[in-house]
C-alpha cells in the first residue's frame, strides 16, 4: 500500500463531497485500495491532521466527521 496514494484518494473524496463521515471516507477509500487496513487508514488520517491537511471533528453518538481545512 502505497500511502502517497492513500492520502491522494482522501483528499479527492473530501474534495468531491464536503465533509464526511469517517466511516463512510474510510469505505470510499477502501474501494480504490482494497488491501487497505482501518487501522491504517486511521494512522493515515491522523498524519494527514498533523500536517494540517483536513480537521476531524467528534459528533454525537460516537461518529466523526473529516473536511478539508481551508486555506
Amino acid at each position: 500500500m502505497n500511502k502517497r496514494l492513500v492520502t491522494s484518494s482522501v483528499m479527492d473524496a473530501l474534495g468531491r463531497n464536503g465533509a464526511l463521515y469517517v466511516e463512510d471516507l474510510y469505505k470510499s477509500v477502501h474501494k480504490m485500495h482494497s488491501e487497505m487496513e482501518k487501522e491504517s487508514f486511521e494512522e493515515i488520517l491522523m498524519l494527514m491532521e498533523l500536517q494540517g491537511l483536513l480537521m476531524v471533528y467528534k459528533m454525537p453518538r460516537g461518529k466523526r466527521k473529516a473536511e478539508l481545512t481551508k486555506g
